[in-house]
């Protein structure tokens, strides 16, 4: 009786959920998933992100997501970002799949001449492809009055079960900047402006738009002691999404070409988990970790276990050799 409950209480979920995005719990570590006007928004010159995450493992099949992105800055002045993204998502019992590839891209416009404030357009374009893999289902008729008999025909037959469509969206931010220890960055975005059909069987199922608020910051609390608040806000149909919460950060050394920082938070998420995460910067490279413990009512069944997330970041610096206009003669010449 408790698998039975457990099973409908899923199967309700995903058939709430089947019009949803993914999500992540370290969003300020997905960031051109979250605006596409945060493309090209860091220092340096080139950025690779990698995030996995794996979720409800302790109730059945874990739903896993892998997500890998890289952007740029095209033009002479690093005005103009340009990026891709794409992630693979595999949910349920079904293997129901997800590939989505993303390209976006910003620009950024001054609104002071010292770069203190300045707003980020941003566009997206996504491709998004879904399948289901029926044969893992079981049905009732292959139980043949004595035993269970995979091998036996369901006798259901599904006229199509993959589908692809095209997707496009936009986002600004706005940022104040006064130094790396004290700025505050905000924005919004819309995806799925153009409402893909995402449904199977000759079906039309709309997905819905996504909005996404954020908003982050860094503020200086010591000599090497920072804080860096963050909260961000989805809204996708039916679905609502708050996440809350703020990291601390110790930096170890920053001097001669040097960097290490360690980073430690706790974020919540509204009427579903809080969750822990820890973080290290080592020179250009960033790794974080976090993991969900789960309240919902999904607790009877997850004992209170939630997702598993990593996040990698590598930022490319590429070498700028001086540029010499003239020559001094040495005096003995």
């Amino acid at each position: 009786m408790k698998n039975t409950v457990i099973f409908i209480f899923l199967l309700s979920s995903s058939v709430i959920t089947f019009g949803q995005d993914i999500h992540w719990s370290q969003f300020s570590d997905n960031p051109i998933f979250q605006n596409p006007a945060n493309t090209g928004h860091f220092n340096g010159d080139i950025r690779f992100i990698g995030n996995y995450r794996d979720q409800w493992r302790s109730v059945t099949k874990p739903f896993s997501t892998i997500s890998a992105s890289v952007d740029t800055k095209l033009n002479k002045h690093k005005k103009l970002g340009f990026g891709g993204l794409l992630f693979h998502d595999v949910a349920g019992d079904g293997q129901f799949r997800t590939i989505e590839l993303q390209l976006n891209a910003a620009y950024t416009l001054k609104l002071t001449s010292d770069s203190t404030h300045c707003i980020r357009p941003g566009i997206n374009a996504g491709m998004n492809h879904r399948q289901l893999n029926v044969d893992q289902f079981y049905f009732d008729n292959q139980f043949d009055g004595i035993q269970f008999n995979p091998g036996a025909s369901s006798n259901e037959i599904y006229q199509t079960d993959r589908n692809s469509n095209f997707s496009i969206g936009t986002g600004f931010i706005y940022e104040y900047y006064r130094n790396k220890r004290f700025n505050i960055t905000s924005g919004v975005s819309f995806f799925n402006l153009n409402r893909p059909n995402q449904g199977f069987f000759n079906t039309e199922i709309k997905r819905d738009i996504r909005f996404n608020f954020f908003a982050n910051g860094i503020y200086e609390i010591g000599f090497d002691w920072d804080i860096l608040p963050a909260f961000q806000f989805n809204l996708q149909g039916v679905y609502r999404e708050l996440l809350i919460g703020s990291r601390v950060k110790y930096t170890v050394i920053n001097r001669l070409g040097e960097y290490r920082a360690f980073y430690s938070g706790l974020f919540y998420r509204n009427r579903d988990a809080m969750f822990l995460s820890l973080g290290m910067d080592y020179q250009q490279w960033f790794f974080g970790l976090s993991y969900d413990v789960n309240f919902s009512k999904l607790v009877p069944a997850s004992n209170g276990r939630g997702g598993f997330e990593i996040a990698i970041r590598y930022i490319m610096y590429r070498f700028k050799p001086k540029k010499i206009i003239h020559r001094i003669c040495p005096d003995y010449i």
